[in-house]
């Protein structure tokens, strides 16, 4: 009689490429699929760590997930005091920060911020900026869409973000609420990658013309970046994260070739990998979208395991061929597609696409089974019952 793992059990075998008595079942879900299906407002999920770490644990515990995804950093507890006032206009949920910072929050959707009046936060001019200026990490552009908050964590010092061990207790706080309401659970923590890190900081557009224009100027700023990402994924590895997911969404075909992932990518996401490696942690990657042609670059790191996966039409990565190709090098995680297939695809559909994935992923040791990026926020819950129930029958 096989024996019944625990679902932190479950996910580790699976990506230590051991054997598991069924496939494991993890989604990441999108921050508005939590705001319509808790009981919980958009801002307390966004902002406060307790409440988001419960509204992690509620909605594992009703699709009956193996593992939870952090994918936002802890808040102090006295984030309310930051706020000036908030009142409710159409749709939306506003806040109005001290620091004289907007957030518009509805229920489908991430919040936004923005500077009075709705005048949007533009990033910093790249030509002009200097890796050597540190007071760049303090953009509310880069703070909010890094870190999701409109008010950093009130650092003393941008220096301690190349330390792990001077960032505040509270970056720690959704974590371990979730590792104390979640015990049998694994919990993975994300982390930026130093390439969305320069992305977010300078604006796509501009971001990608630096490389063409100045390649030497984002080298730097990209080793800049690979501290700071380092030190975040030493944090959540030393506090006993079971793995890290680098997501680096914006490094797919569909952004840069794959000469410019060789070049401007792969070796820095590599360094983050071998910092999580001595921290006696596991490490895979998030990237979107078309990465059939990478690969292999990513079999030439010392990643773990790669999720998303993006069936066409969303990606280029056929399940079968990447297991035949990949298979014995990585765990994977995801190929569903969240749109075609979870969202808008009849209930037959969408149950032959689980089985045909479940069939796959029993041909290794290592597979999740996972939509390839995001549930989308009004996607039927009764559908994410579905993974685990097929899981459960045909793995």
């Amino acid at each position: 009689m096989k024996t019944v793992m625990t679902s932190k059990q479950r996910i580790s075998a699976a990506i230590n490429k051991k054997s598991v008595d069924r496939i494991p079942v993890m989604c990441q879900l999108a921050l508005g699929h939590y705001f319509l299906n808790t009981k919980y407002s958009p801002a307390d999920i966004w902002f406060d760590s307790e409440t988001f770490a419960k509204a992690l644990v509620d909605l594992q515990k009703k699709y009956r997930f193996d593992g939870i995804l952090i994918n936002l950093p802890g808040r102090p507890s006295y984030w309310r005091e930051s706020i000036e006032t908030q009142y409710d206009i159409e749709k939306f949920n506003v806040i109005k920060w001290k620091n004289g910072l907007e957030t518009y929050l509805t229920n489908d959707d991430n919040p936004h911020t923005y500077f009075a009046n709705k005048k949007n936060i533009t990033p910093p001019d790249i030509m002009a900026a200097s890796p050597n200026d540190l007071t760049l990490l303090n953009d509310p552009g880069y703070n909010w869409r890094i870190y999701h908050t409109p008010y950093f964590h009130e650092l003393n010092n941008v220096n301690q973000l190349f330390d792990h061990n001077k960032y505040p207790g509270y970056f720690l706080n959704t974590f371990n609420y979730v590792k104390k309401l979640a015990p049998a659970v694994s919990v993975h923590c994300e982390v930026f990658s130093p390439f969305t890190h320069f992305m977010e900081m300078f604006g796509y557009e501009e971001a990608l013309m630096a490389f063409l224009v100045d390649p030497g100027k984002c080298h730097s700023f990209l080793n800049l970046f690979t501290k700071i990402a380092a030190e975040q994924a030493i944090l959540y590895s030393k506090a006993g994260a079971d793995a890290i997911l680098i997501s680096s969404p914006l490094a797919g075909a569909g952004f840069i070739s794959r000469e410019m992932y060789k070049e401007f990518v792969m070796p820095y996401e590599n360094s983050v990998y071998k910092l999580v490696h001595e921290n006696n942690c596991k490490v895979y990657l998030h990237t979107c979208g078309d990465i059939g042609d990478r690969l292999d670059l990513m079999a030439q790191t010392e990643l773990d395991g790669i999720d998303t996966l993006d069936p066409p039409p969303l990606g280029t990565v056929n399940l079968k061929d990447a297991i035949e190709a990949f298979g014995d090098r990585f765990f994977f995680k995801g190929n569903l597609d969240p749109v075609h297939e979870l969202l808008n695809g009849s209930d037959k559909h969408f149950e032959q696409a689980i089985l045909e994935r479940i069939k796959l992923g029993k041909q290794i040791n290592g597979y999740i089974l996972s939509t390839a990026c995001s549930v989308a926020p009004y996607a039927k819950p009764e559908r994410l019952k579905k993974l685990v129930e097929m899981a459960e029958h045909y793995s």
